[in-house]
């Protein structure tokens, strides 16, 4: 919003007013939400709550930007079979055709149905049709099992087209250097799966404890993970464009030769996609496509990780992340929003000193122009 003054017969410059970024709390004591946001302005989120190894994933909306929840539903259908521990395993949302929310997650030791030989369940649900809860949670792994760091859901809002994605070694294979991106694609909505089919066209690796990320395009699905080069542990995007393949660009290499369990963000407005991921303690996003240096968060953190995206409608981007956090240990989470230059926004800056242990951001585009974050 811009707005000018008329002061003593003298025009003063307009002055850019920032967007508004409302912080709140994930309801009832979870932890790890995920929101998104559908065309009528609900907001939809799923979060974890229960014991670390064994929890439970419920949803709860809001239609009055966060201020108020309604009743929280569980979307696993079996206790227990959601994973906090490690921040990367959790369940992720998306919203297909007419506003359904499709989640999916990593099973834990308890889930089932387990994956071919008793291994890790990628499990999925769907709202029903009666939209008053959630289907039987599904196993979408026919053959690739293995699964170790979470995996992903995306939804095309504007057909059937429903995409589950994970990382695991080649069928027959062993080590990082042999794992690779795998998605069962759905046709009708998430009714059925056609079987999973590798996402990459070449032998890049998939670091294993690294959570990765999807989202349909208008060409197809774009896959965004950290792939095993050597000592090099690098953010790639593969990418789908109808029935072929590609192993995208590499985003950004880090030299680490051990898994930095980190979890990145992967967003699309129009036809541009955004994405957003961690290296060597700093967050940063650029667009897929759109080469240039990667926009990196103000100043210097306490370990930077677990970065979450939001664009609004005047193209305004907000980007969260957390800081301070390791194993069985809370820290911070905090933001910059950007102009639609992706310059910073001044007053855009803010941090909340309260993230739970095994949390992390989510974010989402009000349609006022605002932002919420909830953590």
């Amino acid at each position: 919003m811009l707005f000018g003054l008329l002061v003593m017969g003298c025009a003063v410059p307009a002055v850019a007013v920032p967007p508004v970024v409302t912080a709140v709390r994930c309801p009832d004591g979870g932890v790890q939400p995920q929101a998104a946001i559908d065309s009528g302005g609900k907001i939809h989120l799923i979060y974890l709550k229960g014991e670390d190894g064994k929890c439970d994933v419920f949803y709860v909306t809001s239609v009055d930007g966060a201020r108020t929840w309604g009743k929280a539903l569980r979307v696993n259908s079996q206790p227990g079979a959601a994973i906090a521990t490690g921040t990367v395993r959790g369940a992720q949302i998306a919203l297909g055709k007419g506003g359904r929310p499709h989640v999916a997650w990593m099973g834990s030791s308890v889930a089932e149905p387990k994956a071919p030989g008793d291994a890790t369940p990628m499990l999925y649900t769907r709202m029903n049709d009666a939209g008053d809860g959630f289907e039987a949670q599904r196993n979408v792994i026919t053959k690739a099992a293995g699964l170790d760091g979470g995996g992903a859901v995306a939804a095309d809002p504007d057909s059937d087209r429903v995409a589950v994605a994970w990382h695991a070694p080649i069928p027959g294979e062993r080590g990082e250097e042999n794992r690779t991106v795998f998605y069962a694609l759905s046709n009708d909505g998430g009714r059925t799966f056609a079987p999973e089919v590798n996402a990459v066209s070449t032998k890049t690796g998939a670091c294993g404890c690294c959570g990765m990320r999807a989202v349909f395009t208008p060409s197809g699905v774009d896959f965004l993970y950290r792939d095993v080069a050597g000592e090099d542990r690098s953010m790639r995007v593969a990418e789908i464009a109808g029935t072929s393949s590609v192993a995208g660009p590499v985003l950004q290499a880090w030299a680490i030769k051990t898994c930095p369990m980190s979890t990145a963000a992967l967003t699309r407005v129009g036809p541009r996609v955004l994405a957003a991921w961690e290296t060597a303690g700093q967050v940063q996003f650029e667009v897929i496509g759109e080469r240039g240096a990667p926009v990196i968060a103000p100043g210097k953190g306490n370990n930077r990780k677990h970065p979450a995206l939001a664009v609004n409608k005047a193209g305004d981007v907000l980007l969260a992340w957390s800081e301070g956090t390791a194993w069985k240990r809370g820290g911070s989470v905090h933001w910059q929003v950007y102009d639609r230059s992706f310059r910073p926004v001044a007053d855009g800056r803010g941090m909340k000193p309260d993230l739970a242990v095994w949390s992390l951001p989510t974010a989402v585009a009000t349609p006022d122009g605002g932002f919420v974050v909830i953590y």
